[in-house]
């Protein structure tokens, strides 16, 4: 009988935890705490084992770990074999996978091989207490509306988006079993493999682990506005980020995107300047803690979800609120 929640843990290029790993735990938790089960990880690649106590202390009762090197790579083919052997020997009630690079990737193939449905792109999880049945929500209409689901086969999977949940603050004193995953697989099943690893330079806080984030939209007028506003972010030790206004025209690569077609985000501070706040930017962006808009139109739809918020030209604003962000620094 199916029991238990796995979640498909991540590694990144080196060897290191994935922050998608602590945030697919934390939802684990929170449906075992409903469910009364046990929460089991698995961990595929290269030094698994070393960070499986990683794991544990972030909320993991069991992790599966396998480190042969067909699996060291991140190919989606190799990865899809051995997850399929882990779940059919952990024979879990729920699956839970991010939809990170990997993930998005990886999930919908892995639920075609186990011949369930998939609960993709979801900003909340949730199980009712009495069935015991997990009930997610996710985003539908470009954003505009957000719809419930749910799962009638076991195993129950669900594939929940990045910085939608926080990931616990680790216990170094939990205890829980490291096992070896019963994986087999042959590098003949990899189809695809990569011949060059092109890396992009990049400089300052990575957008989707800042903890503030400076973010410009078409309003700015054009690029020629953006040396001031990477300025402020560099000042506030900020990310930059963008509407997908902003990136179509040109004006900054698509890695700076925030949105439902963009990148994810929950800072503590997301402080916007002429985005008007279109459903598919909120999307990226209802998880921040506070947020901060300037925008001319009293009505725009960014004001709705703020906690703060500014009418009038980003030009006039933005002089005094450098001044008043010096004065605060140096004070």
């Amino acid at each position: 009988m199916a029991q238990g929640i796995l979640a498909i843990g991540e590694l990144n290029e080196d060897s290191s935890l994935a922050s998608v790993t602590g945030e697919l735990l934390a939802v684990a938790r929170k449906l075992a705490g409903v469910m009364g089960t046990q929460v089991s990880l698995v961990l595929l690649g290269k030094n698994a084992s070393q960070r499986a106590k990683e794991a544990i202390a972030l909320g993991a009762d069991k992790v599966w770990v396998s480190e042969a090197e067909v699996l060291h790579d991140n190919q989606i083919e190799a990865h899809l074999a051995a997850l399929a052997q882990v779940c059919k020997a952990a024979d879990p009630q729920v699956i839970v996978a991010g939809k990170s690079f990997l993930g998005r990737d990886l999930a919908p193939r892995l639920a075609f091989r186990l011949g369930v449905p998939l609960m993709q792109d979801c900003t909340d999880v949730n199980a009712d207490p009495a069935t015991k049945r997990v009930v997610a929500v996710r985003p539908v209409y470009g954003g505009n509306a957000n719809a419930k689901v749910a799962s009638p086969a076991d195993p129950q999977f669900v594939c929940v988006r990045p910085k939608a949940f926080e990931a616990l603050a680790p216990s170094p004193s939990r205890q829980g079993e490291v096992v070896q995953a019963p994986v087999s697989v042959d590098a003949s099943v990899v189809k695809v493999k990569r011949v060059q690893r092109v890396k992009e330079e990049a400089t300052g806080v990575k957008l989707e682990d800042a903890r503030v984030v400076v973010s410009v939209g078409r309003g700015i007028g054009g690029p020629e506005a953006l040396p001031a506003f990477r300025d402020l972010a560099k000042s506030m030790g900020a990310a930059l980020g963008a509407s997908r206004a902003v990136v179509d025209a040109g004006w900054l690569d698509h890695s700076y995107q925030v949105g439902l077609t963009g990148k994810t985000i929950a800072p503590e501070i997301y402080l916007t300047w002429a985005i008007s706040g279109a459903s598919q930017h909120l999307a990226g962006c209802t998880a921040a803690k506070n947020i901060i808009a300037v925008n001319k139109d009293p009505n725009a739809n960014i004001f709705k979800e703020s906690k703060f918020g500014v009418v009038g030209d980003w030009k006039k604003v933005l002089p005094g609120f450098v001044a008043a962000l010096k004065d605060l620094t140096s004070a």
